[in-house]
């Protein structure tokens, strides 16, 4: 997701969420004042509940104000993740309020009380379902458009208000016909819901912030995908993590160990294009190009490095009379050996040093060194 995306979609949770700040300030002022005046202790927990979407309308916007950066020297992969703790962080704030929605329901199923102004009781629990679930509905369009988890999240924080508030509801109606009792039970069995779905989100955002894996079917997708690719013989190490909605891979490619550093990139560019057609969120794909499979096994961990081991070469050539007849050596790290390429000009070759005569006393002197295997010679002009 480009700079421009990312602004837009950032524009959209904040206009979103400052409505629903708004909206949640003005209940709660209504809630709380008239729920002083009817002796209504359901309606105030109700404003306080609403007072405490406040908090996390904040943490919204906070975390939609960061998300939205690019990436930096101190965040090199972005800052999707800050709506992923604000998404945690969310979940723990429902998971709350919905037990303390529990528990006031139990004190309340205890000790029922009379209510008074039940108009204005009523009206105010009837407005707060209406906006609430209109805020709800908002909110999940926006999540859904721009794929947000923490506006989502933030939608149904506002489903939970307007259930909670349905419970008022209930319970000022049932108390004016003598079911006291009504408004307590509704209330546990909305508390219980807002828990279910606080656990839900907060299973998920800690998932992200563990890396966890994408779905499997989406991983077998992508594998398959790659797989097709000309040049490519084998993958291993493939991982898959996400960040926000955005989702980054990485993954061994292996290919015929002979090919040209400049093929092998290529190749690697063709896995990336491949990949980010195959997995619409694929934001990032690190493609480490391997000539074997090196997953389970380490066959260079006792090799020398390509500067030793062409020390050790050069100095066994210049003590068999060979150094000036070599222009270029290129080394190949495969099997646990070092095997080696030497490029000649043609003028090397000649009726008393053929080909064979050449290529056995390379041979000869490649296969005293350790760590060395084959050896193939290229002849060409200079």
């Amino acid at each position: 997701m480009d700079k421009s995306d990312l602004t837009q979609r950032s524009n959209a949770s904040q206009r979103v969420t400052i409505i629903g700040t708004v909206v949640d300030f003005l209940l709660a002022i209504f809630k709380i004042i008239v729920g002083i005046l009817g002796n209504s202790g359901a309606l105030i927990a109700d404003g306080i509940h609403s007072f405490s979407d406040l908090l996390s309308d904040g943490m919204i916007l906070y975390a939609n104000k960061h998300s939205a950066e690019v990436a930096d020297a101190e965040h090199p992969y972005g800052h999707e993740r800050f709506q992923t703790v604000a998404t945690l962080g969310l979940s723990v704030i429902l998971a709350i309020i919905g037990l303390g929605v529990v528990v006031d329901a139990l004190e309340r199923l205890a000790n029922p009380v009379l209510l008074k102004y039940s108009g204005f009781l009523l009206g105010v629990s009837a407005l707060s379902i209406f906006s609430k679930e209109i805020l709800y509905w908002i909110t999940l369009k926006v999540a859904k458009t721009y794929k947000s988890d923490l506006l989502k999240a933030n939608a149904w924080h506002h489903r939970s208000d307007a259930l909670s508030s349905v419970v008022v509801f209930i319970g000022i109606f049932g108390s004016l016909n003598g079911y006291l009792y009504l408004d307590s039970v509704a209330a546990i069995v909305v508390g219980l819901m807002v828990v279910s779905i606080a656990w839900k989100l907060g299973v998920n955002a800690t998932k992200e912030l563990v890396d966890t894996s994408i779905d499997a079917g989406q991983i077998m997708h992508l594998r398959n995908s790659i797989s097709k690719i000309s040049g490519v013989n084998n993958l291993h190490s493939l991982r898959t993590r996400k960040i926000g909605q955005l989702i980054f891979c990485d993954v061994h490619v292996q290919v015929n160990p002979f090919l040209s550093v400049s093929e092998g990139h290529m190749i690697s560019v063709s896995v990336e294009r491949v990949a980010m057609a195959c997995l619409e969120d694929l934001h990032d794909v690190v493609v480490h190009i391997d000539v074997e499979d090196d997953e389970t096994l380490s066959p260079y961990e006792n090799l020398p490095e390509r500067s030793i081991a062409l020390n050790i070469l050069n100095k066994a050539l210049v003590d068999n009379r060979c150094k000036d007849e070599v222009e270029r050596i290129q080394l190949h790290y495969l099997k646990g050996k070092i095997h080696v390429d030497f490029f000649l000009p043609l003028r090397c070759l000649s009726a008393d040093n053929d080909y064979d005569a050449i290529f056995n006393k390379l041979t000869k002197v490649v296969s005293k060194l350790p760590d060395f295997g084959n050896v193939r010679l290229y002849f060409g002009k200079s």
